[in-house]
């Protein structure tokens, strides 16, 4: 499932125009990803959103065999809830 198909079955479950839910998921999709920037998002009965830090590391380019160094940096995670995991079963 997209985006696109997300707002329609929204729109659908809660009778609303797709205009309408198409903004209410934007905005929540944007508020998660800034307020992950400095904490976690944790919904319960679905999952938390974190951002964790990747410590620098030595990799090897495949194509050439060249080893190079992979820069420290930020990357989100997210860990389903113990509801979303038994819905998932």
């Amino acid at each position: 499932m997209n985006k696109t198909q997300l707002v329609e079955a929204v729109a659908k479950k809660v009778k609303m125009p797709k205009t309408q839910v198409k903004t209410v998921v934007d905005e929540t999709f944007d508020t998660i990803k800034d307020t992950m920037k400095t904490k976690k998002v944790q919904l319960i009965g679905f999952g938390t959103f974190e951002t964790v830090k990747r410590s620098k590391r030595q990799g090897v380019n495949p194509s050439t065999g060249e080893k190079l160094t992979i820069p420290a940096r930020k990357a989100p995670k997210f860990k389903p809830g113990k509801a979303l995991k038994e819905a998932v079963k």
